[in-house]
């Protein structure tokens, strides 16, 4: 009688955590589904956004292989000294003093470190702030979104990929009809190459983004 009641006791056990070994993975998994589809709070509001107002990749604007980063030594070298604190130690430049706030000629520009194309002039906004705002990048796998606390503030920051240089923030309030985001860019860590000089650096396969829809 005692082993016919020790197995009915360890069958009875093994059923319960059979059983809620079980529940605890489902709702773990509803829980982890929900967090993914519904973002919650201003930081993690934004990189949602961000990812959905996005194009999809094409095989013109892909990351690739042609740019490469760079040896802290050679970017020192390379740059300027806001250019280098600005992309390597997430310096911010002065608002309206900067090189391409007042620049809206035709054009692509380009990461500062690698060369590699990431805004274009045509995504190109004026949004009062002082720096350069696009709506969005060339391509969304050409840069990162990072949350960032500093200096007391929520924040998404905004990185290139390749060269991994601090480019600036991005926010939720930019215009409506553009998706709602403003990427906003520090001059220092841009270049800008015009549309008439495109085909001479080598970035010609760009041209047909400038193309107004």
């Amino acid at each position: 009688m005692k082993q016919v009641f020790l197995l009915l006791l360890l069958g009875l056990g093994l059923f319960m955590l059979s059983k809620f070994g079980f529940s605890q993975k489902t709702g773990d998994s509803k829980i982890i589904k929900k967090q993914a589809m519904n973002p919650t709070g201003e930081k993690d509001q934004v990189i949602y956004m961000a990812r959905k107002a996005n194009p999809s990749p094409t095989k013109d604007t892909v990351v690739s292989a042609t740019y490469k980063r760079k040896y802290q030594s050679t970017l020192k070298k390379e740059l300027t000294p806001l250019q280098y604190d600005v992309t390597q130690h997430q310096a911010t430049e002065r608002a309206f003093d900067n090189a391409y706030n007042d620049e809206f000629r035709d054009g692509i520009y380009v990461d500062i470190t690698t060369g590699e194309p990431l805004f274009v002039s045509t995504d190109k906004f004026e949004s009062g702030c002082g720096w350069p705002s696009f709506s969005k990048p060339i391509n969304p796998d050409l840069v990162d979104e990072l949350v960032d606390n500093s200096h007391g503030m929520r924040r998404t920051e905004v990185r290139s990929k390749t060269g991994d240089a601090h480019l600036g923030h991005v926010f939720d309030d930019g215009p409506a009809d553009k998706g709602g985001l403003r990427y906003c860019i520090n001059s220092a860590s841009l270049e800008f190459v015009p549309k008439e000089e495109m085909k001479a650096k080598g970035y010609e396969k760009y041209l047909a983004l400038l193309d107004k829809k």
